[in-house]
């Protein structure tokens, strides 16, 4: 049984097409599929939608060279909206970011993602904390400046940023061994900062952290290394 057969699609033969990033989870854009769209989608593994402005099929990347390779596909309990989830090549949406959601409202204004104005706990609001700092240091990464802490640890190499983490871990140390709860805190903060940085350096997500917690969730500490020795 076909993909297509299983949905129910609106009067005009359309239903809609949430698309996120395998690698973040972020919410990449929104946008309309018929029946042919889905089974062009299942058969290649590119995304199409159906335009319903230009009344037409056509396939992410066609023209921009951003096309979206599918890794997963689900269907909501209705079976009438789909969650896509992609590798995105380059940019998703036309304006060129990354995704289509750039635009925030916060604090009463609407501001456009990368602003230098906007605080990132207002930027990421609805996403976990750490992955709002990833993605800053992924930036910081990408778009280099002097003034950057996380881009000096990059241009200094891997051996600098496990040198931070050692540090960082050491200081975590005495702060625990001191018994100051807000200098536990403070350093902890610094620990899982450095720490994102490494992960950055191998382009790891936290959602890659996440989901080995996930997989270790339920069992014992003794049940998941032997899991590892096998």
């Amino acid at each position: 049984m076909s993909l297509s057969s299983q949905l129910k699609f609106d009067a005009h033969g359309l239903l809609p097409a949430i698309t996120r990033d395998a690698a973040t989870g972020e919410v990449l854009m929104l946008a309309y599929m018929n029946a042919e769209a889905v089974d062009l989608t299942v058969k290649t593994s590119k995304v199409h939608y159906y335009s319903r402005s230009r009344q037409k099929l056509w396939m992410k990347g066609e023209s921009s060279g951003h096309v979206q390779t599918v890794r997963e596909i689900r269907f909501d309990c209705d079976a009438d909206c789909l969650l896509i989830t992609v590798e995105q090549e380059g940019a998703a949406c036309h304006t060129g970011h990354h995704s289509c959601f750039h635009r925030i409202f916060a604090e009463g204004e609407v501001r456009t993602d990368g602003e230098k104005e906007v605080d990132a706990t207002a930027l990421y609001a609805r996403q976990d904390i750490l992955d709002a700092v990833y993605h800053v240091i992924q930036e910081r990464r990408q778009n280099p400046s002097e003034k950057s802490y996380v881009a000096s640890l990059f241009a200094k190499g891997l051996d600098k940023i496990l040198g931070k983490i050692g540090e960082e871990a050491t200081e975590t140390a005495v702060a625990g061994k001191g018994g100051d709860r807000d200098e536990v805190v403070y350093e902890v903060a610094d620990l899982f900062f450095h720490t994102l940085i490494l992960l950055g350096y191998y382009d790891l997500p936290p959602e890659r952290i996440y989901q080995e917690l996930r997989r270790r969730f339920g069992l014992s500490g003794i049940e998941e290394k032997e899991s590892r020795d096998k």
